[in-house]
């Protein structure tokens, strides 16, 4: 009898368990299918509340226009400042490896003013219209010609006179603009000459055997050195820079190609940071710091050039 009992026991138990492992797997498939859905509902119950989501999207949103530099800045913030790196002396790298330059020393007092961090962004130049469209530099300081541009961006006052100029090798025998007929001529790209050039100026050119357009000025004069060009259209202050760092090899036409002022160029618009900068630099010109900066470079002509602080 306790032996019946005992496999009837068994029976009964080993049932038990093949229930409970056959029903397992729609429980377990069921209690997963709980535990999503309560996980899910759980999120939803610590997701943010309506007002704290719109904060977000309003800091983003915030985000998105300062990083397009079409709002003021404060104390901290970062100042960007696109430029050309082989456009001395405004802007370019020294035999230190440090980007120095009249146009970058301003930037920096103006950042030390104003307690914003500045940070000097190399630019192709022809690129620079993107680069400031998409927030990725705050203005263009360098040596930027507003002739011509009034109304693609917002601008500055215009703190350097400038003229475009021709230099040519000492021993090439070329004295005048029409001792350019023949010729091979340089000219960087997208630059205020190549503008000169094929504008005001399109009947000298057209007496060019050729004009050739580069990306930067170095690369030009190297060609103009070995004689693959025969004259090069520049900025005044460029020229004298590469004409002193390179002893009697070049010199200059007396006769300007175009005359001009430079400013600095803000995102179309951005009449609150241009404001800001506008004001400091004015107060540099007041208490005699835009000269001492500029008396760094007399060797370079700036003193003359200048049109603010006279």
């Amino acid at each position: 009898m306790k032996k019946l009992l005992v496999l009837l026991c068994v029976l009964s138990m080993t049932t038990g368990v093949l229930t409970a492992c056959g029903s397992g797997a729609d429980g377990a498939s069921t209690d997963a299918n709980g535990a999503a859905e309560a996980a899910s509902d759980g999120a939803k119950e610590e997701e943010a509340p309506v007002a704290d989501t719109e904060e977000t999207s309003g800091a983003d949103m915030e985000d998105a226009v300062s990083s397009e530099g079409a709002v003021a800045k404060g104390e901290g913030d970062t100042f960007t400042v696109g430029f050309d790196a082989e456009f001395p002396p405004y802007g370019y790298m020294d035999e230190n490896g440090e980007y120095v330059g009249f146009d970058l020393d301003l930037a920096k007092e103006v950042c030390a003013r104003n307690g914003w961090e500045f940070v000097a962004q190399p630019i192709d130049w022809d690129s620079k219209d993107m680069e400031l469209d998409s927030g990725a530099i705050d203005c263009i300081w360098n040596g930027f010609t507003m002739q011509g541009r009034e109304e693609s961006y917002t601008w500055s006052v215009p703190y350097v006179d400038n003229s475009q100029m021709f230099v040519v090798p000492a021993d090439a025998g070329i004295a005048s603009q029409a001792d350019l007929a023949g010729k091979v001529v340089g000219v960087q790209k997208d630059s205020s000459a190549l503008a000169a050039l094929e504008g005001d100026a399109a009947d000298l050119t057209a007496t060019f055997a050729d004009l050739q357009q580069y990306g930067d000025y170095n690369v030009a004069f190297m060609d103009l050195e070995q004689g693959a060009i025969d004259a090069l259209a520049i900025d005044v202050g460029v020229a004298n820079y590469q004409i002193s760092s390179r002893g009697d090899a070049f010199v200059m036409l007396d006769e300007a190609l175009a005359s001009e002022q430079y400013g600095i160029g803000f995102k179309l618009g951005n009449e609150d940071l241009k404001n800001q900068v506008e004001k400091t630099l004015m107060e540099m010109v007041d208490d005699g710091t835009f000269m001492e900066i500029a008396e760094k470079y007399a060797d370079f002509g700036l003193t003359d050039s200048v049109c603010l602080g006279k």
